[in-house]
């Protein structure tokens, strides 16, 4: 499905999300990216075969870092 060179992650591989943007919809919460991969802004996933990636945005209690 990817034309990119080097080609992007394929849906099925750990880093899919480093995929590059092919449609961005802020307002509607979505992004589909170029491996078919649905990403939504909560991290949901929906793969291209249907399958559901479940949010997983980090814990609370993260440090947060200002630059300066």
């Amino acid at each position: 499905m990817c034309q990119h060179q080097p080609p992007c992650p394929t849906a099925d591989s750990n880093d899919r999300e480093a995929a590059r943007l092919m449609a961005h919809h802020p307002e509607q919460g979505w992004s589909l990216l170029c491996n078919g991969v649905l990403l939504f802004e909560d991290t949901g996933e929906l793969l291209p075969d249907g399958q559901i990636i479940a949010p997983h945005r980090p814990l609370k209690g993260g440090r947060v870092v200002k630059a300066a």
